[in-house]
């Protein structure tokens, strides 16, 4: 029993102490990105490389920070352009080129809400009256 217990408190130390050197790579490549591109881009493979070996989820705050193709760091109007089209937001990384779509679903759920809402009080007021 001892020993499962110091496995497990091992485990989730080296997954904090992961987590941080994943924080402090991706600082870094940002900090780093206007100056030096190519070390940016070793920051943030590095990063992967940590996530990868420790076994962690990449934290959401960096995870649509990079471009999954070539790994460098997507700032808006510098490396990226970001629109928003049909219910998505579509970021293309202006280095290779590659196209992230990923969907904007609280305001979905809002006009689906406000939908039903709609639908309801047409019903509410279309109802035959005896």
């Amino acid at each position: 029993m001892a020993r499962r217990r110091s496995a497990r408190r091992y485990n989730a130390e080296k997954k904090r102490i992961a987590i941080e050197r994943i924080d402090t790579l991706f600082e870094l490549a940002f900090r780093v990105f206007p100056y030096d591109k190519a070390l940016a881009r070793r920051y943030v493979e590095l990063a992967l490389a940590v996530q990868r070996k420790a076994k962690v989820r990449m934290p959401k705050r960096w995870k649509r920070a990079y471009c999954r193709r070539c790994h460098s760091p997507l700032v808006p109007g510098v490396s990226a352009r970001v629109r928003l089209r049909d219910g998505h937001v579509v970021t293309t990384c202006l280095e290779c080129g590659n196209v992230r779509r990923h969907p904007y679903v609280r305001e979905q759920k809002e006009r689906r809400a406000e939908a039903e809402g709609r639908r309801e009080r047409e019903r509410g007021v279309s109802a035959p009256r005896a």
